[in-house]
This record gives C-alpha cells, structure tokens and sequence, in this order.
C-alpha cells in the first residue's frame, strides 16, 4: 500500500510507519529533557532563589541550562574518590560564560603596570616555624561576617578588606568591617565591578591613608562616582603589603598562621561554582579570576584526613558551607598560591 500526493510523488507506506517512530521518539526524548521532575526542580529552585524571567522562551532556555548543570551536579556527586558534594546554588542557571562575567572579577597583573612587578623571593614570615596543626581566623575574632558582591566583578576588593579587617583586628583588638564600595568608586587603578587586583586595592588604602567603614561607605553592587568626604572618613590603615613567592603554599602556610591573606584561585569551574561542602580536590586549573581571602586551614578526620585550605568567599552565606569552601591543601589546588599577598599593620 502506498499515498499518493500531487506530481505523483509516492511515499510507501513503510516509511510513513517510520517518520511516525521517529517522531514519537523525539517526542519522548523531548519530554525527557523537561519530564516533570526537572521542571519541578526547577520551579522550586525559582521561587528559592526569587528568580523570575521575562517570558516563556527564557524560561525554557533556563530550564535547559538548569537541566545541564543539574545532571554536571548528580553525576559528580555520583563519583568516587571526592570528599565533597555539590548542589544546586544561585547560579544555577547560569551558563559558565556568563558566571564568569558578572560574579569573578580577578584581573591578572600585567608587570609593566604593577609596583612590585615580580614575586619576591623573601617575605615577613619566612623564618615561622611554630606552624600549628590547624587554625581559624574566624574563632580568633579577626573574620567578620561573610558579605555578598552581587553581580559585580569586585571579588578583589571583597578579598582586600577581609584581608585588611583580619590584620587590623589582630594587631588592634577590635573587628572593624570596611567598605568594599570605596575601593570599586575610588581605587582607579581597579576597574570597579569589571575587574582589579588586591595589591592595587592595598596600594589605593596606603595612598588615601586608610578605608571606610561599611556603615559610612555601603555597598551598592555598582561602580559610582567617589565620594570624597566619606573617603577621608578613615577607620583603619595598613602601611605596605607583601607579595608571596609564587605558587608556594608552604609560604602561604607561613602567612596564614599569622593573619588572613588575599590569594586569588580560578573559581569559573562547575566544581567550584557549585560547591556545597566536604573538601574540595577536584581539579579546577590554574588561571586565576577570582579574588578571595584564606583564613584558616586545617585537617578535615571526615574527609580521609583531607588538609585544607579555609577560604572566605564573597557570594553571600547560601553558597559552599556558609559562605566558605574548604580546598585540599599542598596540591596547587585552583591556583591558590599564583598571587598571594597580605598587608601590614603600621
């Protein structure tokens, strides 16, 4: 048996048999990408996070990136060999391009533009060899709560302050929070919420002589024009800063027994933006472009005895293990120790 259609064009019967399988195929692969469970998922992760879209076609395309990452998510969790689990977040419907854009903000230094334009072989703490087992800033008093940049590339200042706040309270006794704005409206030599270093951010804080407190100088999550006034309205100082030699996390070690320290890391990765908790030893490259601050480190008995890095992040409390992420140490794990730096006290 076969149709007939106009100019004798003749389809056999066998083959509409078979477009009508494909097609009921496609259908059902179709439904797979939005089955029920995913699309529930999806509109639960929505009203979690308070994200809405314009129209139904947005929506559809962020159901799909939602599905891409959530099953990067299952199937990661589903393998050996991690001590960390990750979960869906506020990105999650984000595709790694346009994370990358609008929640990093790490420009590596160009020499030619930097004072120090090379890592320095010797540093402040070289000679400490009362390394101790574990430390944590935050039991200290010297880590003030975590903050939250937005969608704003300024993770270099958020890295600086935590960094300035750590030193000031440990050499001053009292825990001042400062002002991230400052630096995105008035450290020129930062490019605000597109990006800049935190040797540049501590370079700007010598040269005005000090920073803001945050309740003077609020964050806005955008770059405005500086205000004079508020800038002069200085609550604490450091008097230079110091580079770590490149790429030692023995160094980095050093340093963190003493104070907190801005180090930037390559966050861009799937396993890093979705981190939830344990530590994390997956491999996340080397090219940093994020801004962080480390304050602590330790040995995690519930992950393999696990050494760890405690890294302060800037993404608000619902991300990692409330705002912090635990990175396996001694490893070059994420670039951790490419540009590490802290600033001393006057």
């Amino acid at each position: 048996m076969v149709l007939k259609f106009e100019k004798s064009f003749i389809i056999p019967m066998f083959v509409i048999i078979s477009l009508v399988i494909t097609c009921a195929s496609q259908v059902v692969s179709g439904r797979s990408m939005h089955e029920p469970s995913i699309v529930a998922k999806h509109e639960q992760w929505m009203a979690q996070h308070g994200r809405t879209y314009k129209d139904e076609l947005e929506k559809a395309m962020r159901l799909k990136i939602f599905k891409q990452n959530l099953e990067y998510i299952e199937k990661a969790n589903k393998e050996g060999n991690r001590t960390y689990k990750l979960g869906t977040n506020e990105f999650s419907d984000l595709t790694n391009e346009e994370f990358r854009a609008s929640y990093t903000g790490y420009n590596r230094p160009v020499p030619s533009l930097s004072r120090q334009s090379s890592r320095p072989s010797t540093f402040k703490y070289q000679n400490v060899t009362d390394v101790p087992t574990s430390i944590d800033w935050r039991k200290k008093g010297a880590v003030t709560h975590i903050k939250n940049q937005g969608n704003c590339g300024s993770c270099w200042a958020f890295s600086a302050v935590a960094a300035v706040e750590g030193i000031t309270q440990i050499t001053g006794g009292k825990l001042i929070e400062l002002s991230e704005q400052q630096l995105v409206d008035c450290s020129t030599d930062n490019n605000g919420c597109s990006g800049g270093l935190m040797d540049k951010a501590f370079e700007y804080i010598i040269e005005n002589k000090g920073l803001a407190t945050e309740a003077d100088y609020p964050y806005q999550q955008e770059q405005g024009t500086c205000d004079e006034q508020k800038e002069k309205a200085a609550a604490a100082t450091i008097g230079k800063y110091e580079d770590l030699p490149k790429g030692d996390e023995h160094a980095l070690l050093q340093a963190v027994t003493k104070q907190p320290v801005s180090v930037c890391v390559e966050a861009s990765g799937q396993a890093f933006r979705f981190y939830e908790r344990g530590v994390l030893n997956a491999e996340c490259g080397n090219n940093c472009d994020h801004g962080v601050a480390v304050v602590g480190f330790g040995t995690a008995e519930e992950e393999d005895g696990a050494n760890y890095w405690l890294i302060k992040n800037s993404w608000g409390e619902t991300w990692g293990e409330s705002g912090y992420i635990r990175i396996l140490r001694d490893e070059g794990l994420c670039g951790i120790a490419t540009e590490a730096s802290y600033p001393v006290a006057m």
